[in-house]
């Protein structure tokens, strides 16, 4: 063939190589199109991941939140517990005291009524020597 080509050749062959960009172009831009569509699914699962990380962390937030609610229960428990066995220390203190007190007293009132009794018992003595045996008798 000749170079001189008829303007019908000239415009096919224009055509060709406008398809043939046509035709790059679209392929070029299914693969921007596929990348984006990675792009778009890389950027889901990291949005689905950030938010399973999210609902993770928020159940060890509400479960640090009932561990730490737990605790401080515990903890008031224990002060109810310490107040209580203070308590319970005092009543048994007053218990002791009042014991002490009590077994003083009764020994004092045993000493006062043997005090008693030997004193009537001295006197019924006296009486007796002071008593004639017989009717007749005067001392």
């Amino acid at each position: 063939m000749s170079d001189n080509k008829t303007p019908t050749e000239l415009n096919r062959v224009t055509a060709e190589k406008g398809r043939e960009e046509a035709e790059d172009l679209r392929e070029e831009a299914d693969h921007e199109r596929g990348s984006a569509e990675d792009h778009r699914a890389m950027a889901e699962s990291a949005r689905m991941q950030a938010e399973r990380f999210r609902v993770i962390a928020e159940a060890a937030r509400a479960l640090r939140e009932q561990y730490r609610e737990e605790l401080e229960s515990m903890r008031q428990e224990r002060e109810a517990l310490r107040h209580a066995a203070e308590e319970a220390r005092h009543a048994a203190e007053e218990a002791r005291n009042a014991t002490i007190a009590a077994v003083a007293a009764t020994a004092e009132a045993l000493s006062a009524n043997l005090a008693q009794m030997q004193f009537l018992e001295d006197a019924r003595n006296t009486l007796r020597q002071f008593k004639p045996t017989k009717p007749g008798d005067i001392q």
